[in-house]
């Protein structure tokens, strides 16, 4: 279960502040896979973030006694001088023991299929590089929730089955909290949804075709 209590967050913009969440309270039941639906701009990548703790609100609290991933596939926070395998090294330090270590290492070797650029710095890859290592990486670890911003597999078609089979196992075993234009991918892997509509109304259903359906309605107003 994760409980959002009195979270507020905001911008400075020019004529002020503009506030994409004021004082949302909101308690996403256990077990539950969650789709996060809103119009562009509507704040779920922020929600998703803040989630995962990599943006921070300005004030209230998100509060979960569940492991929580990163976004899959973010490799923004990847260190470009460092190898591949140096990153993963770093980051399996932090959500791994050192007896997992070599496994987590050896785990993302062996998906991300980059050769001998796993131990070249990462500021050498391409786009599609970066993606496999981050696809694998997130994919490494074994989380109650994974958080989940577009980004559902890589690669050519091969490889995106590899993506899709590991990520379907994840689903089999944890939930998602998901953001996707991909509607179909929401019904797919969600069981409820957070729809974040107009004059920054916040509502939770507990059927996600409910919630779907009165997203289709507002765009369309």
């Amino acid at each position: 279960m994760i409980k959002i209590e009195n979270l507020t967050k905001s911008y400075r913009v020019p004529n002020g502040r503009h506030y994409v969440f004021k004082d949302l309270n909101l308690e996403l039941p256990a077990g539950k896979s969650v789709a996060l639906i809103g119009r562009n701009g509507a704040g779920k990548s922020t929600l998703l973030r803040m989630i995962g703790g990599i943006d921070k609100p300005d004030c209230g609290r998100i509060v979960s006694q569940r492991s929580i991933s990163w976004p899959v596939g973010l490799s923004g926070g990847f260190q470009g001088s460092l190898t591949g395998r140096e990153n993963v090294k770093f980051v399996a330090r932090l959500y791994a023991s050192k007896a997992e270590l070599k496994e987590k290492v050896a785990f993302v070797e062996e998906f991300a299929e980059l050769g001998n650029y796993f131990d070249m710095p990462i500021r050498t890859y391409s786009s599609g590089m970066r993606s496999r290592l981050s696809f694998g990486l997130s994919m490494a670890f074994k989380f109650d929730y994974y958080l989940v911003d577009e980004v559902t597999s890589v690669g050519d078609a091969r490889f995106r089955m590899k993506c899709d089979a590991v990520f379907n196992e994840r689903h089999q075993e944890s939930s998602f909290i998901m953001v996707s234009h991909n509607l179909n991918s929401l019904k797919q892997y969600c069981d409820i949804a957070i729809l974040l509509g107009r004059d920054n109304l916040v509502e939770l259903y507990e059927d996600i075709d409910e919630a779907l359906n009165k997203y289709k309605e507002q765009e369309h107003l």
